[in-house]
């Protein structure tokens, strides 16, 4: 797995946590949940910045890495 991939795992993650605290009526946290994943994804849309991808690169390999080892394999 690489970094990318995992990221986007974690983030339908909290996406379902978010649901499910909208769904046990916890309305406030979810809309806090749902909030501050927007605002993160609009900061790294715009400016390419994204901590939980930064801390994901230093455990776990980039996707692009492993594309380009596979070309350098073919």
């Amino acid at each position: 797995m690489c970094a990318e991939k995992i990221q986007r795992l974690v983030q339908a993650s909290i996406l379902g946590f978010v649901m499910l605290a909208a769904g046990m009526g916890m309305l406030k946290l979810a809309f806090l949940l749902q909030f501050a994943m927007m605002v993160m994804l609009v900061i790294a849309g715009t400016t390419g910045f994204c901590p939980g991808l930064i801390i994901l690169k230093k455990i776990f390999p980039s996707c692009e890495s492993k594309e380009n080892s596979l070309k350098d394999n073919s």
